[in-house]
């Protein structure tokens, strides 16, 4: 871009980091929660943007599971894996020869911190909340500690 479009390293970072991802596919936004809303109102852009998400996340998962040897949990966290019904049952959705079955139920009534595979399922599905305050104070007194 910056050979071909005469892009600044500035314009480049921008490109990359603000404009590509779900809002370059979507060319609406960025934000998970208005794609689905834009999705069942039959934007073809939203969907497709939700859909590659998803495939992404699977194909990444798969991979880790191959280098892992098996799976023993997948956990959704984060704004978009906290309250994506839609994204977590798509992830989830061709996973089952790694050991992941979702109970769709649990899922469509689920609120973190809670397990919502199936109860025979050999790996666990569990969404737990981001708790970036809790880390960050904790890494914060390990470091004054150490200091000390």
């Amino acid at each position: 871009m910056m050979r071909e479009k005469g892009f600044s390293v500035d314009e480049l970072d921008d490109a990359l980091h603000k404009k590509s991802g779900l809002l370059g596919i979507s060319g609406l936004s960025s934000d998970f929660r208005q794609l689905e809303a834009a999705a069942a109102e039959g934007h073809s852009r939203a969907k497709l943007a939700m859909d590659v998400c998803a495939y992404r996340l699977k194909t990444t998962i798969g991979g880790l599971a191959a280098a892992l040897g098996g799976l023993d949990a997948l956990v959704f966290t984060g704004g978009i894996g906290e309250n994506s019904v839609g994204l977590r049952r798509e992830v989830c959705d061709g996973l089952q020869h790694l050991g992941v079955n979702l109970d769709a139920q649990r899922n469509a009534q689920c609120r973190p911190d809670a397990d919502i595979a199936t109860d025979d399922s050999p790996g666990r599905v569990l969404v737990v909340h981001t708790r970036e305050d809790l880390m960050i104070a904790r890494e914060s007194r390990r470091l004054v500690e150490q200091e000390g």
